[in-house]
């Protein structure tokens, strides 16, 4: 049975750092018997406990999955549960092994214990215990060693995963060995080496952290310094209604490992995903996607699991793995498990030559067609607000002297939605005399006229990066309508 904690131990960030419950509450020891039914998993392999893997200094055990008939040479993917959870019930409900199944890769479940942490996580916030060379960190690369012993495992193939503690741990891994991960996956996590105390921790879960994408990437850097090679390519993971580990985290996330990868922080590709999941894709120079982002609406915190029987569908629901979208599916094929094919491809083509005409109350959209579009998908701000078979849609009940950015996307006969195009803008007449405003970045973030993303400011609604936030730099907004602003240096 999965494991199912009383209400009482409902990870709060105290609990996910702390591994402090609640009083009163009981706590689930995590199972430690190997022995798990192949039909609860749906597998047709062998999950079991692999012991003396090495000098294990971080007190951790080693189980794992190996499909029926794994030949030599096969990759190797690393899951590390969250907190309150064990390696069983990872092997159960994830829905690594469908996948480990399919495409010829085994998989090693790590799992700590009450005796590390009182909730069972994973310590990614201790620097004696995540960094290279130490602690539980250097036990998960004992085990792929001892994998790739057993198994014959491809070393240039292995890939590591974690939900929430596990998350945070598997980011760490990441910077620490990118000599032995070619690609990980971070749900419900944190960015490597937010914290490396204790007292840290609930910062790094709870709020916005304040540094550069440089600085990010340099957490990174410095967790193997001299290393030249390849970095790991990256999926994050996040729901919109996480309170545990919230949302910023995300976005931290994608700073840190596209500055590391030295790309750029604009999507080279979006689309839809079941499950009310978007899809950002982050392409180097040779057009491989090096970074994705996976944005859940409204889920909460968890791993995002999908059962059922079809190819993108995976898991089982229960406590935290939430059913809205097989996140295995598309990590998998983000990491070419699959031999390269799938949904990396973000589908059709961004259509072209779109135009933005403004009218009273409305706006009237024209584009070009693309090849194999069935519809088209509208957005307005970021948001879907209509879909057309033909390349024109008329956005109404629009309020007076508001300026609005529009994108479309096409969708093919699948449904697969395309690669939005570029945004264009249109002002509504009216709304009276636009003002404008001259100020430091600092008090213009203050103002509610331009917001802060790590160190940088950008403008309230457009989005135009205004530099640094401080009071050293200044800029003049123009307000185009309710809660939009445009710079306007030298124009007012």
């Amino acid at each position: 049975m999965p494991l199912r904690p009383t209400a009482a131990v409902l990870l709060t960030a105290a609990a996910l750092v702390l591994g402090a419950a609640a009083p009163g509450a009981a706590i689930a020891s995590p199972t430690t018997a190997p022995a798990a039914s192949p039909a609860a998993a749906a597998t047709s392999g062998s999950f079991q406990q692999v012991t003396g893997f090495g000098t294990n200094p971080g007190n951790l055990a080693m189980y794992t999955y190996t499909p029926a008939g794994l030949p030599s040479g096969a990759p190797l993917v690393v899951a590390l549960h969250g907190c309150v959870q064990s390696a069983t019930d990872y092997y159960r409900n994830s829905g690594w092994t469908k996948f480990a199944d399919q495409y010829g890769f085994a998989v090693v479940f790590p799992q700590t214990s009450s005796v590390n942490n009182s909730l069972s996580c994973f310590s990614w916030f201790d620097a004696s215990k995540a960094a290279r060379g130490v602690g539980e960190a250097r036990s998960v690369v004992e085990m792929v060693t001892k994998a790739e012993s057993l198994y014959g495992s491809d070393a240039h193939r292995v890939f590591v995963t974690g939900l929430s503690a596990g998350g945070g741990m598997a980011a760490d891994l990441l910077a620490d060995y990118p000599d032995v991960f070619a690609g990980g996956a971070i749900d419900s996590g944190l960015p490597a080496h937010c914290a490396t105390t204790q007292a840290a921790a609930s910062g790094c879960q709870n709020s916005d952290q304040g540094l550069t994408p440089a600085q990010w990437g340099d957490k990174v850097r410095a967790a193997y310094p001299g290393y030249t090679g390849p970095w790991p390519r990256v999926a994050i993971w996040q729901g919109t209604a996480d309170t545990v580990v919230r949302p910023v985290n995300a976005t931290e996330l994608r700073d840190q490992w596209t500055n590391v990868q030295g790309v750029g922080r604009q999507p080279t590709s979006t689309r839809s995903l079941p499950g009310g999941t978007t899809q950002e894709l982050y392409a180097d120079a040779s057009g491989k996607p090096a970074v994705a982002l996976f944005t859940i609406s409204g889920m909460g915190h968890g791993l995002a699991v999908h059962p059922g029987s079809a190819a993108d569908q995976c898991g089982a629901t229960g406590a935290y793995f939430l059913d809205t979208v097989c996140s295995g599916y598309y990590t998998a094929q983000f990491w070419g498990l699959d031999s390269g094919s799938g949904p990396t491809d973000p589908g059709l083509p961004a259509p072209t030559g779109l135009t933005a005409t403004a009218a009273a109350g409305s706006v009237a959209l024209g584009w070009r067609a693309v090849s194999g579009a069935a519809s088209y998908q509208v957005f307005r701000n970021g948001t879907q607000v209509g879909s057309a078979t033909g390349t024109a849609f008329t956005d109404t009940g629009l309020t007076a002297g508001t300026t609005y950015g529009y994108a479309v996307a096409a969708v093919d006969g699948s449904g697969t939605v395309g690669t939005r195009s570029a945004v264009v803008t249109a002002t509504t007449p009216g709304g009276g005399t636009l003002q404008c405003f001259t100020a430091s970045n600092y008090d213009q973030v203050l103002a509610g006229r331009a917001t802060r993303s790590g160190g940088l400011t950008y403008a309230l609604g457009s989005g135009q990066s205004m530099g640094l936030w401080n009071t050293f730099v200044s800029h003049t907004l123009k307000q185009t309508g309710p809660g939009y602003y445009v710079l306007a240096d030298g124009q007012c």
